[in-house]
This record gives C-alpha cells, structure tokens and sequence, in this order.
C-alpha cells in the first residue's frame, strides 16, 4: 500500500550558507555603507541589527532573498517583534520546524472534505499518509501544497 509523510523540515547548514551570503551581500551594498548592520547567526535562529527600522527591513528582504536561492521555503522564516535599545533596532527571525497539532488536524479536514480515498494520521510533528493508488497520494500532495496554510512542506518517505 503506497504511504507517504508530510514534514515541515528544513535544512540549517542551507540557512547558515544563507545567512553568510547575506552578510556578504550586505558589505557590498552601498546604501549600507558606514551603517552598523549585522546578521548573527545562533543556531536554530538569526539576529538582525540595524540603525533603523527601515534598514532591519531591508536587511529582512536579503536574508529572504537568500534563503530562496537556497531552496528554503521563504515560509519557514518567522519575524519575532522589533526591539529598540539605544540606536539600534533588533530582529530576531526564528525558522519554524514540525507540523503543529492544529496545523495537522488542518491538513486532515481538508483531506477529508475532498473525499478522497486515503488515510491520514497524525504522528508527532509529521503526517504519515497512506492510500491504495500513488495518484490519490499525488493529488493530496497537490491540494496541501495549494491550501494556504502559512507554512512549508516536504514530502518524503514515498513508497510504493
């Protein structure tokens, strides 16, 4: 019976490979000359420090930029709120991992309001999703990936 798992994973190495690469992009900027403005990366999550509001901003764009060249969903990515101390203004970016119970049992109405001929089950952070036929597995795939559930997902573990 084919089965398949829906996770929300993504891969560190890639982000911290993103986060270098904006640090890099961002000493060649020339709005950003003479601006104090850094990324820090501390393992799971990304520091943002700028002058300005608007510059965290910008500075929010690049590491986006950068994780899509990456191939990391831009969705993974989640804004903490702004702090201001002193003249600089803090983002703390943290990258979201594992499907949530709510966000799960989400995934499950919808796969069961379309009536389709497969099996879903929650088990942990993932979904394992089972069926008789690999096209009911790829028309669930098609329909999480089209339902605006403001996150990322991976399918693996596809077998036969």
């Amino acid at each position: 019976m084919p089965s398949m798992d829906i996770v929300s994973e993504i891969n560190l190495e890639e982000v911290r490979n993103a986060v270098e690469n904006s640090t890099k992009e961002l000493s060649r900027r020339f709005d950003f000359n003479g601006v104090e403005a850094s990324f820090e990366w501390k393992k799971p999550n990304v520091i943002i420090k700028a002058e300005g509001d608007f510059q965290v901003k910008q500075l929010c764009d690049i590491l986006r930029s950068q994780l899509t060249k990456r191939k990391i969903d831009a969705k993974a990515m989640s804004l903490g709120n702004t702090d201001h101390s002193g003249k600089t203004f803090t983002q703390h970016v943290t990258f979201q991992e594992g499907i949530e119970q709510d966000v799960a049992k989400k995934i499950v109405k919808l796969i069961k309001a379309e009536k389709m001929k497969v099996q879903a089950a929650i088990q942990g952070d993932k979904l394992r999703v089972t069926g008789k036929k690999r096209d009911d597995l790829q028309a669930v795939m098609r329909l999480v990936k089209e339902a605006d559930l403001s996150q990322s997902f991976q399918f693996n573990n596809f077998k036969d």
